[in-house]
C-alpha cells in the first residue's frame, strides 16, 4: 500500500499500547519497559481494562477514553481481541497499528482476515502481526521486545525475522553502528518489504537499507520498489534458504537449472540490490556502506605492520576481483624518505613490526595523497614494541582531518586491528572508520563498496536501442501455440517449434516430422539431394530427453540407413517406455561444425518471479556442468550481454588459438528474441534450446523443447502477467494532430532517450524549469536524467513527444502512482518556444487516458500559484484546485477518474 500513513507509524507523535501487562516475562511488559527506557518523545498511554496502573504508568480502559488520538496503536493483546482493537482504533482516528500478537491464522475465515477488514474500513496501516516490533531511534521509540535499543544512525533494517532484527541490534551495540529504523514485518498482513523500501528510500536520515528476506510475496511490487530504492542508496540483502531448489520437478534442462535461489539471485541483481551470503557479511556490509562512500575504482592500497596478513589481504583482494594498487616510483621514493629501509617497497606497504604512530601517520599521509589508489586499508598486528591504541588514535585523527579537507571526494579508509579491545573498536567506529576483525572481512567490505558503485553505474547505463530490423511474426507464432492447446497438448512437436523459431527469426536446422520409416526416408531423400547428412530423433510428447531411450541416431547417409534406424528407434522407445505416446521420428539435417560452441538458452517458470531466462553451456550434461546465469525479462542487448558474461562459457565465445570469435551479439540477440517471445505468448511455460550452436557465422538451433499451457496471471496490473518486471509498453505509441495541423509522435520514454532529454532541456527557459522543478536548475547530471528516463513501467510512466517533421523532442509528460494504483502524481514540461500550440493539452489528455487504463482513481499534482497557464488547463480538464494548507505558494490539484 506504498508509503501512505507510514510516517505516522514510523515517526509518530503519539502512541498507545494495548495489552500491556504487569506480569514479568510477558511481551506487553517487555514492550512497555522498552518504550519507557527509550523515553519516547510523544504522547503515550496504556490501554487495559483490568488495571488502573502498570509499572507507574496510568492505564485507561479503552482507546475511546484516551485524552488524545494515538497515531500508532501497539497491540500485544490476545489474538481473539485484535480485530476489535483495530476497529476501535480506526473509529478513534488512529493512522495504523503495530500488531505484535501471533496466532491470528491465515486465509478465509481467519482472525487475520477480520483484522484486515477492520483496517481497510478506516484506511489504517498494519505492521505485523507476529513480529518483534519497531525501533525508531530518531523519535526515541522502541515498540519491540528486543533486549536492546539501537543508537541513532543511518542504516535501516527491514527483517522478516524478529530474531535476526534482535541480533542486528546486539551486533550494532558492540560496533557502535546506529540505525535510522528497524522494522520487523512479521506476517506482512499489510505493510510489506516493498512499502518499507519506498519509505526508507525517501528518508533523509537513511543512508543504506538492509534486508533479511525469507520469501517475497508480490514480486512485481518488490521489484519496482527495490529498483527505485537502489537508484537512491545502497540496498543490501541476505536471504535464507540458499540451497533450496525449486518446488517442482523440471521437465526441461532449463527448468532444472532455474532453481529457486538462482532466480532470487537474478531478481536481486536486476533490482540493483547487493546480495550477501550470511549475517556476518551483512554486518560487514552495513559497517562499510553505513560509514563511507563508494570509491571511483577498485584499486586498494594496504598499509600494515605485518607482512603475512598483508599478503593474505592481497590474495583475497585478487580472488574477489579487486586490484592491488601499484606503488609508482615517485610514491615509492617519498615512502623511502619516511620509512626504514626494511619496508616492503610495494603494496602491501609493510612498515615493519616495530612501526610506531609516527611511522603509520607518515605512510598514511602519502597514500592518502597518492592518486594511484582508490581506497586504503590500514591494518595493525599488536606488538610489545608499539601501543596499538596510540596508533589507532593517530590514524583516526589523521583520517578525520583528511575528510574535513576533502569532504565527498575523500577516499574510503578501512581498518583491521587484530585482537583489538573494545576501546580501540570504539575509537575507530566513533571516527566513522569501518573496522573489521580480520583482513578477509575488510577486503570483502571494500569489495561491497566496489560492487555498489558498479550496481549504480549499471542502473544508470543507457542501453542500446533494439535493432529495427527485428520484426517477429507474432500472429504466426500465436496460431502455432493456439492450435496445439486446442489439441489438448502440453508440448509442441519439432515442426511446430521450427515454425515458432522462424517467426522470431531464430535459425534452426531443417526439420521434418515422419510418422513411419517410409515418411522418414522421403524427407531424408530431400536432404540427401542437397548434400546433407541426416539425424533421426524420437518424437513423443512423453519422452522429453530423447537420449535417455536411445532415441537419437546420427550420421545417416542413405535411404536404407534411415529406414533401418527409424525402425530401431521406434522399437527401442516402445520397449523402454511402453506407456509413452509415440508420434514417429524427427528428420533433421546433420550439422557438423568443427569450431562451434554448444550453448543452452531457454525460458523457465518460477512460482514467485514468473518467467525467467536461462543461458549457459549446452549439451546433455548441462546440469552436471552447471555453468549458467539467469535473468528476469524483459531484456535489451546490454542485459543480454551481461547474462552471457556471467558464465564461464562466455570466455569460449571469444577468439582463442585458431578458433574465431562468435559473431558479435548473435547469441545476445537470441536472448532478446526469447524475452520478446515470452512477453508476446505467455502460454509458453518452458522453452529449451539445447544445443544452440554458435560460431563466427552466427547461431543455429539444433534441438528445442517447448512446454505450453493456459496463460497464468501471476501479477496484477497491465503488461505481461508472467513478468515481474514490466516490459516496454509499445502499445501506447500514438500519432497526434494538434493546432494548425501540427503532427506529433508520442511514445513511452526509453533509457536510450537520455541524450534527447539533455538536448530538449536546452530549449526550456530557466523560468519554465523553475515552474516544473520548483527550484533553479542550472545543471542536469547524467544520474539525474537517467532516473527520469529509466522507468520500470510498473508505477511510473513517461511519454515523450516528437515533432514528426524535424524528429526533435518537444515535450514530456509523466505520472508516478503509489504501489496500490490508487493515486498518480503527474508532471509535464514542454519546449518553451513551442508552448501555446495545443501540445500540453494533448499530452495531459493522454496521461489521463493512461491513468484510467491502469485503474487509478485520482490524478494529483503540485502547481505553483504563479503557473497560471497550468492552473487554467487543470480547470478546463476538471481538476479540483486548492491552496496547499502548509505551503501557500503551491496549489494542490486533483482529478477524480
Amino acid at each position: 500500500m506504498s508509503t501512505y500513513h507510514l510516517k505516522n507509524l514510523l515517526s509518530p507523535r503519539s502512541a498507545a499500547l494495548v495489552g500491556a501487562s504487569p506480569r514479568q516475562g510477558s511481551v506487553g511488559r517487555a514492550i512497555l519497559g522498552n518504550i519507557k527506557k527509550a523515553k519516547f518523545k510523544g504522547e503515550f498511554a496504556l490501554v487495559n481494562n483490568h488495571y488502573d496502573e502498570i509499572d507507574g504508568v496510568a492505564v485507561v480502559g479503552s482507546l475511546g477514553k484516551l485524552p488524545f488520538v494515538p497515531e500508532i496503536v501497539v497491540i500485544t493483546a490476545p489474538a481473539a481481541a485484535v480485530a476489535g482493537i483495530v476497529d476501535e482504533a480506526g473509529q478513534r482516528g488512529a493512522a495504523g497499528a503495530l500488531i505484535v500478537t501471533a496466532g491470528l491464522g491465515h486465509g478465509a475465515g481467519s482472525m487475520s482476515e477480520a483484522v484486515e477488514r477492520a483496517a481497510l474500513k478506516y484506511g489504517m496501516r498494519l505492521i505485523g502481526p507476529n513480529c518483534l516490533g519497531i525501533m525508531m531511534p530518531g523519535v526515541a521509540l522502541n515498540a519491540s521486545f528486543s533486549a536492546h535499543m539501537p543508537c541513532a544512525g543511518n542504516l535501516a533494517l527491514i527483517s522478516q525475522s524478529g530474531a535476526i532484527a534482535a541480533g542486528m541490534v546486539d551486533w550494532a551495540a558492540q560496533r557502535g553502528v546506529g540505525f535510522s529504523g528497524i522494522v520487523s514485518i512479521g506476517d506482512q498482513l499489510d505493510v510489506d518489504i516493498a512499502d518499507l523500501l519506498d519509505y526508507f528510500a525517501l528518508d533523509g536520515k537513511t543512508r543504506a537499507i538492509l534486508l533479511y528476506v525469507e520469501a517475497i510475496k508480490d514480486a512485481r511490487k518488490f521489484m519496482s520498489a527495490a529498483r527505485a530504492a537502489a537508484r537512491v542508496k545502497p540496498v543490501v540483502v541476505v536471504k535464507s534458504g540458499r540451497m533450496a531448489q525449486g518446488a517442482k520437478a523440471a521437465a526441461t534442462h532449463t527448468g532444472a537449472l532455474a532453481g529457486s535461489d538462482a532466480v532470487y539471485d537474478a531478481a536481486f541483481r536486476r533490482a540493483g540490490i547487493l546480495r550477501v551470503s550470511d549475517l556476518r557479511e551483512l554486518f560487514d556490509c552495513a559497517e562499510t556502506l553505513g560509514r563511507v562512500e563508494s570509491p571511483p575504482g577498485k584499486r586498494l592500497a594496504i598499509l600494515t605492520n605485518g607482512g603475512g596478513i598483508g599478503v593474505l589481504a592481497i590474495d583475497r583482494l585478487a580472488e574477489l576481483g579487486g586490484i592491488p594498487a601499484a606503488i609508482t616510483p615517485a610514491v615509492r621514493q617519498k615512502l623511502d624518505a619516511v620509512l626504514p629501509p626494511t619496508w616492503s617497497g610495494s603494496n602491501p606497504v609493510d612498515i615493519v613490526g616495530d612501526a610506531d604512530p609516527a611511522r603509520y601517520a607518515a605512510a598514511l599521509e602519502l597514500l592518502l595523497a597518492d592518486p594511484g589508489n582508490d581506497a586504503i586499508l590500514v591494518m595493525n598486528v599488536q606488538t610489545a614494541m608499539a601501543p596499538a591504541d596510540e596508533i589507532a588514535a593517530t590514524v583516526t585523527g589523521l583520517v578525520s582531518k583528511y575528510r574535513q579537507e576533502h569532504h565527498r571526494s575523500a577516499k574510503p579508509v578501512l581498518a583491521v586491528w587484530v585482537g583489538a579491545d573494545q576501546t580501540i573498536i570504539n575509537l575507530l567506529s566513533d571516527a566513522g572508520i569501518p573496522n573489521y576483525p580480520t583482513e578477509d572481512d575488510a577486503v570483502l567490505g571494500f569489495m561491497h563498496l566496489v560492487r555498489h558503485r558498479e550496481v549504480m553505474e549499471t542502473l544508470a547505463q543507457v542501453p542500446p536501442a533494439m535493432p529495427s530490423e527485428f520484426a517477429p511474426d507474432i500472429d504466426a507464432a500465436r496460431r502455432i501455440v493456439a492450435a496445439a492447446l486446442a489439441d489438448g497438448r502440453q508440448w509442441l512437436d519439432p515442426v511446430e517449434i521450427k515454425g515458432l523459431l522462424e517467426a522470431y527469426e531464430i535459425a534452426m536446422v531443417p526439420t521434418f516430422a515422419a510418422a513411419d520409416a517410409e515418411q522418414a526416408v522421403a524427407h531424408a531423400s530431400k536432404l540427401f539431394a542437397q548434400g546433407e547428412t541426416v539425424v533421426l530423433k524420437i518424437m513423443s510428447r512423453d519422452i522429453v530427453h530423447k537420449s535417455d531411450v536411445g532415441g537419437v541416431v546420427l550420421n545417416l547417409t542413405n535411404a536404407d540407413a534411415v529406414r533401418a534406424a527409424t525402425t530401431d528407434i521406434l522399437a527401442r522407445a516402445k520397449a523402454l517406455r511402453p506407456e509413452a505416446r509415440i508420434s514417429g521420428v524427427t528428420v533433421q539435417a546433420m550439422v557438423v561444425r568443427a569450431k562451434t560452441r554448444e550453448l543452452i538458452l531457454g525460458l523457465a517458470d518460477d512460482p514467485t518471479f514468473g518467467t525467467v531466462i536461462v543461458f549457459g553451456r549446452g549439451g546433455t550434461a548441462v546440469e552436471i556442468i552447471n555453468d549458467k546465469a539467469l535473468a528476469l525479462p524483459p531484456l535489451d542487448l546490454q542485459l543480454a550481454r551481461d547474462i552471457i558474461e556471467r558464465t564461464r562459457v562466455s570466455r569460449l565465445l571469444r577468439a582463442y588459438r585458431d578458433v574465431p570469435a562468435v559473431k558479435p551479439d548473435a547469441v545476445a540477440m537470441v536472448l532478446v528474441k526469447l524475452s520478446q517471445l515470452a512477453a508476446d505468448i505467455p502460454e509458453i511455460h518452458e522453452f529449451d534450446i539445447n544445443p544452440l550452436l554458435a560460431d563466427e557465422a552466427g547461431v543455429l538451433a539444433v534441438d528445442a523443447r517447448v512446454a505450453i499451457g493456459p496463460a497464468q496471471r501471476k501479477f496484477k496490473g497491465s503488461g505481461p502477467a508472467n513478468f515481474a518486471v514490466r516490459p516496454y509498453p509499445s502499445q501506447w505509441q500514438r500519432h497526434l494532430v494538434v493546432k494548425d495541423g501540427w503532427r506529433v509522435f508520442v511514445r513511452p520514454i526509453r533509457p536510450e532517450d537520455e541524450p534527447l532529454i539533455h538536448e530538449f532541456l536546452r530549449h526550456v527557459t530557466a523560468q519554465d524549469l523553475r515552474l516544473r522543478f520548483f527550484a533553479s536548475m542550472k545543471e542536469f547530471t547524467h544520474q539525474f536524467v537517467a532516473r527520469l528516463t529509466q522507468l520500470d513501467y510498473a508505477r511510473a510512466m513517461a511519454f515523450v513527444a516528437f515533432d514528426e517533421t524535424t524528429n526533435e523532442l518537444v515535450g514530456v509528460v509523466r505520472i508516478h502512482s503509489d504501489s496500490i494504483y490508487e493515486t498518480g502524481e503527474y508532471a509535464i514540461l514542454l519546449r518553451s518556444d513551442l508552448k501555446g500550440r495545443g501540445l500540453g493539452w494533448a499530452l495531459m489528455q493522454l496521461i489521463i487516458e493512461y491513468a484510467k487504463s491502469e485503474g487509478l482513481k485520482t490524478i494529483s499534482g503540485d502547481v505553483l500559484q504563479e503557473n497560471t497557464i497550468m492552473l487554467e488547463m487543470c480547470r478546463h480538464l476538471g481538476f479540483e484546485i486548492k491552496t496547499d494548507p502548509v505551503e501557500h505558494d503551491i496549489c494542490d490539484v486533483k482529478l477524480k477518474l
